[in-house]
């Protein structure tokens, strides 16, 4: 489509134009829509419409009837608007007669997008510190004389020294992007992190200043009155104080994104390798940042719980993060084996109790990491009171409390996942033996499942001998993977191995079935209710699901007719139309999921209760969906430090499946699922 046509139908997305209008026929040219545009009244009511009072529509002429002075009033106008309200620059901007005579009408020359980021990240600092001095200036140095030194201090947080730190900033990028070819933008970003890290005490306390500052306006008519002259004498009154004091926060967490893209669109290997530099610096600015918030907020909590509980003498801070739980039904005790006090614990359900106890043995391992003592340290978990760096990897030790682990001989700093990775400890205790050097490392451990259902056999895996399993049963993964049938496993107790059903739930049902032909079935587990079956069939092309009710210890999908077993209503259906119990869907159940390429059915078709066999193409459910949106390889080493995160190793490839606007993305490596930080990871392309 030609770029005029682009044009035309921007404007009648825009409400500018009908979609009807004769610039949009077939025989129409460049030369009809010139001439639509030609007076300026549509131009400026397209800026009205992109942003409502941008122009006065008493300061044009609605029709000007080709008077040129008339025409080119409201040309200048819309030029004027687009310059002073839109920020666009006059080099990119037509000249009036050139629409009024219709001349050089043609699309503006491109501009390289490198230079683009570039403009976008000084143009935007310009805008950004210019909004930090009207805040400093229009808002807090006049409410010195309405506000207490507590609220101000509440209100603004650290807004001067914001000011302070940008200011200087703005000045170093402008001098890189015009005068030094940004060659050296990468240091000031770097050089700028420590200066930055101010904004962890902001955005963590960010969310009670507008709460005090709604408070005050509540209670003081006099204030509020005062907020509003200041709005109008900051910004015409278009943005309130509560407004401008969240774009810091904002601010922050967008300078990765920026680098980001200009990474993106930088060839010259040696700066593109520079700037990468930059950029992790500030992941691991918003990482830190976020991280700081979320501790605060945790500790806020905390502070709730602490005084809703009568009578507790212990500071709740001491026992780490809180774990919150909902309604308890199940409880246990724990007893000492020296006879001391015991604990008793209450969960909704046996499966939580399984995973509260996989968080003891994580809490454990925090406290006492398998490598404290590497190398002859001695590491101990700290709560470091000044920002610091890992002495291994020299990413930021993040949060506010419990943030790594301090050598109690030599007072280096690290992450869980880098104590194994420090040289020798520099204040060597000579009493105690050293390590031996050829002593291989323990065992990591491969990841656990508990079963919740019985599995003897059947259907048997083509891919090697079935383990059987019963529920309560703890499996250690082997192989595990996620477009997999079968996944291998050891049973602990027993030390078997064998192949058993994966978890498959309805997406992953769905995504299944759509390659197939239609008519092609399978049966599986719902994933809400594990004691529940639900058919997943192919049919016109697109994946219909059916929920099997049960009545009296039968199955059906039809009131009028019930059965013994699942696989008696599979072996109805596949003679009789589903459209009994649902009409629009007029077939019957034709070619199991499993059954192989030359029509051939797997052996092993045989009867275990109610369980579905060979030709049902029996698929358990899944825990969760399984949606690939990227692969990355692990830079650094991470140590998970509960269940829900996922432990790295440099080198590792994880598949992504989920991420989180505040650093943390969800993935699995080699069947293993979880959280970790996207700062110790790189995305591959």
């Amino acid at each position: 489509m030609e770029d005029w046509r682009h044009c035309t139908m921007w404007l009648i997305s825009c409400n500018v134009l009908p979609a009807n209008h004769r610039v949009t026929a077939d025989t129409a040219q460049v030369f009809d829509l010139a001439q639509t545009l030609r007076d300026g009244v549509l131009l400026c009511q397209l800026l009205n419409n992109l942003r409502p009072h941008t122009i006065n529509l008493k300061e044009i002429n609605l029709r000007p009837q080709m008077s040129q002075f008339l025409c080119l009033k409201n040309i200048r106008t819309f030029l004027t608007s687009c310059f002073e309200v839109f920020g666009m620059k006059k080099k990119d901007l037509f000249e009036c007669f050139d629409l009024f005579d219709v001349r050089n009408f043609g699309k503006q020359a491109e501009v390289d997008v490198r230079s683009c980021c570039l403009s976008e990240i000084k143009q935007t600092e310009e805008k950004y510190t210019e909004t930090l001095e009207s805040i400093e200036k229009y808002f807090l140095n006049p409410l010195r004389k309405f506000f207490s030194a507590a609220e101000i201090d509440k209100v603004f947080v650290n807004i001067p020294e914001l000011v302070k730190v940008h200011k200087s900033l703005m000045v170093d990028v402008q001098d890189s992007i015009l005068n030094k070819n940004a060659l050296n933008l990468y240091q000031i970003f770097i050089s700028y992190k420590e200066r930055l890290l101010i904004y962890g005490m902001y955005c963590s306390q960010v969310e009670i200043a507008i709460a005090v500052l709604d408070l005050i306006c509540k209670e003081k008519e006099d204030v509020r009155v005062k907020l509003e002259e200041c709005s109008k004498r900051a910004n015409n009154g278009k943005f309130t104080l509560r407004d401008l004091l969240v774009v810091p926060m904002q601010r922050v967490l967008k300078y990765h994104l920026l680098l980001q893209e200009l990474v993106k669109h930088t060839h010259d290997a040696a700066d593109k390798s520079n700037l990468k530099i930059a950029l992790d610096a500030m992941k691991d600015l918003a990482q830190f940042v976020n991280e700081v918030k979320r501790d605060n907020e945790t500790l806020r909590e905390i502070d709730q719980y602490q005084r809703s509980i009568e009578n507790l003498n212990q500071p709740l801070i001491s026992y780490g993060r809180p774990k919150g739980d909902g309604e308890w039904c199940y409880g246990f005790y724990v007893t000492h084996q020296q006879g001391h006090a015991g604990f008793e614990f209450f969960f909704k359900t046996r499966e939580l109790k399984k995973k509260w106890l996989d968080q003891f043995e994580m809490a454990i391992s925090n406290i006492r990491p398998e490598k404290a003592n590497h190398n002859t340290h001695h590491f101990m978990m700290h709560t470091f009171e000044r920002i610091t760096s890992c002495s291994c990897c020299h990413l930021l030790l993040r949060g506010i409390f419990n943030q790594g682990y301090l050598c109690l001989k030599c007072g280096l700093g690290a992450h869980k996942e880098c104590l194994g990775r420090l040289d020798i400890c520099g204040k060597t205790d000579s009493a105690k033996p050293k390590l031996k050097e050829n002593t291989p490392p323990p065992d990591p451990g491969l990841p656990r499942m508990v079963v919740i259902r019985d599995y003897a056999g059947v259907p048997c895996p083509q891919c090697g001998p079935p383990l059987s399993i019963h529920a309560g049963d703890v499996i250690e993964l082997m192989f595990a993977d996620l477009h997999s049938s079968w996944w291998q496993g050891k049973i602990l107790a027993t030390s078997k191995i064998g192949f058993f059903p994966s978890p498959m739930e309805r997406y992953q049902a769905e995504v299944e079935l759509l390659d197939r032909e239609n008519g092609t079935y399978l049966v599986r587990h719902r994933r809400k209710e594990c004691t529940e079956y639900a058919i997943s069939i192919k049919f016109n092309d697109k994946v219909k699901h059916i929920k099997i009710l049960t009545k009296d210890g039968c199955f059906y999908i039809a009131e009028g007719r019930l059965f013994r077993t699942v696989l008696d209503l599979v072996e109805y259906y596949k003679q009789h139309s589903l459209k009994e119990g649902f009409r629009s869907l007029d077939t019957t159940l034709q070619v199991p999921y499993r059954e192989l390429s030359n029509g051939n059915v797997p052996k092993a078709i045989t009867r275990s209760g109610s369980v579905p066999l060979g030709g049902c193409s029996f698929v358990p459910p899944s825990s969760s969906p399984f949606w690939l949106v990227g692969v990355a390889v692990a830079r650094h080493d991470f140590c998970s430090r509960d269940t829900r995160e996922l432990s790295l190793l440099q080198g590792d490839t994880i598949r992504i499946y989920t991420k989180m606007s505040n650093g943390w993305w969800k993935g699995e490596i080699d069947g293993r699922m979880g959280w970790f930080p996207s700062t110790y990871v790189e995305e591959e392309e």
